[in-house]
């Protein structure tokens, strides 16, 4: 497997914002979102060995929160899948494992217990749009979380009614963890820690989500308000 960095932080994001976490970051991505934070992570990275990701792991010990990045996790699933289950029956630890990924792959074959926080890319994200592999909300328990990313009012609407057809009975019945809708960050951002650099403004998202009383939660990339938010490897 490729990655392009392995290293402990916060979760900046999802319902695990805050938690100290292990991210294992991979090589590689398929898509071409417009407003990408991650595209050194395309090409390049180093080749790992199952042994030798297991031993970085255990030497950023204690902090049992991992989480599996990239680029696109599931293009490495040959080798990511036994990873997983290898940290899963780890006893000692009980591992918590968390999954960031496009669902443009199958996902059936993820280890239930893994956390996957499925983004569904909206018109904004521009070649990445219509690329969810819809079979895959049927893999969705409710340890899972679906993202959408909006950068404008368009963004939003899709988001609305994808949740309102397809997802808002799965959170009426305990069935999905969470929804997440998080402004997109600027491609250019400035080295202030500050909500200036989002597309969307997070104000009028909340008012908006108020309004149609979607069951959804605003997601905030604070990792970019606690550092510079260009920053890498946080």
């Amino acid at each position: 497997m490729r990655l392009i960095e392995l290293y402990k932080s916060v979760q900046g994001e999802s319902s695990f914002t805050g938690v100290p976490c292990i991210f294992v970051r991979f090589a590689g991505c398929n898509l071409r979102c417009a407003w990408c934070d991650s595209e050194y992570t395309f090409t390049g990275g180093k080749p790992f060995t199952e042994d030798e990701v297991v031993a970085q792991i255990e030497a950023l010990a204690p902090c049992p929160l991992i989480e599996f990045t990239g680029g696109e996790p599931m293009l490495h699933e040959r080798e990511l899948l036994p990873l997983m289950d290898r940290l899963l029956a780890d006893e000692a630890t009980k591992y918590t494992l968390m999954m960031e990924t496009s669902g443009e792959r199958p996902l059936g074959d993820v280890p239930k217990a893994v956390h996957k926080i499925v983004d569904v890319k909206c018109p904004g994200s521009g070649s990445a749009f219509g690329s969810f592999r819809m079979s895959n909300l049927d893999t969705l328990t409710v340890r899972d979380e679906v993202k959408f990313v909006l950068r404008d009012r368009v963004d939003y609407e899709f988001a609305r009614d994808f949740i309102r057809e397809h997802l808002a009975g799965k959170i009426a019945d305990g069935t999905l963890g969470h929804i997440l809708l998080s402004p997109a960050f600027l491609k250019a951002p400035s080295i202030l820690r500050t909500a200036d650099n989002m597309e969307l403004d997070g104000r009028v998202l909340v008012d908006w989500m108020l309004a149609d009383g979607l069951p959804a939660r605003l997601s905030l990339q604070v990792h970019k308000f606690v550092w510079e938010p260009q920053k890498k490897g946080v």
